[in-house]
């Protein structure tokens, strides 16, 4: 036996080797069923486009009538990209990710500064860079939302859809 192979419970790392490989076997097939099952569930549950649709209005109609900040679809993406996506992140990276241009960034960022849902520090490593930080504001601002398409969402399963009469979609 190779005295160098990693030992586990005991064991060479040859055997050992098999024993978790067929362990991560087991593993994965039950991953699998369990994924299956999942995505035989979100098949069943998964909103129809016009429903998302609605969902998104009922979001935004919400966030206007309520008291708070009233974020332009720009502003909102800016915000989301920073808080749903791990990471540091930059202006010039928002503005690759979103492909928009640096000034637009730059104005998004002003306005939620503004509303202190953001806040840009220079980058200690790289002084040119600029770094966008999260603000306690801005993650009560996201939980909200998280409640408002929740509920948006729930509305939208049961059928109704705001108490509005069904809407219309113009053509092109």
């Amino acid at each position: 036996m190779n005295s160098s192979l990693p030992t586990v419970a005991g064991r060479t790392g040859e055997s050992a080797g098999v024993k978790i490989r067929i362990g991560s076997v087991a593993n994965n097939k039950a991953a699998q069923s369990a994924g299956e099952r999942e995505r035989v569930t979100s098949m069943a549950t998964t909103p129809s486009a016009e429903q998302l649709v609605g969902i998104l209005r009922d979001t935004i109609v919400a966030l206007v009538r309520r008291d708070g900040p009233d974020l332009s679809a720009r502003q909102l993406g800016v915000f989301l990209t920073c808080y749903l996506q791990d990471g540091a992140h930059t202006v010039r990276g928002l503005a690759a990710d979103l492909n928009v241009s640096k000034p637009a960034i730059t104005r998004a960022l002003d306005r939620l500064g503004e509303l202190d849902l953001a806040r840009r520090k220079v980058d200690p490593m790289d002084r040119r860079s600029v770094l966008v930080q999260r603000t306690l504001k801005g993650t009560a601002f996201l939980r909200d939302l998280r409640g408002i398409m929740t509920e948006a969402a729930n509305t939208a399963k049961k059928g109704g859809e705001s108490g509005a009469a069904p809407r219309k979609v113009a053509n092109g």
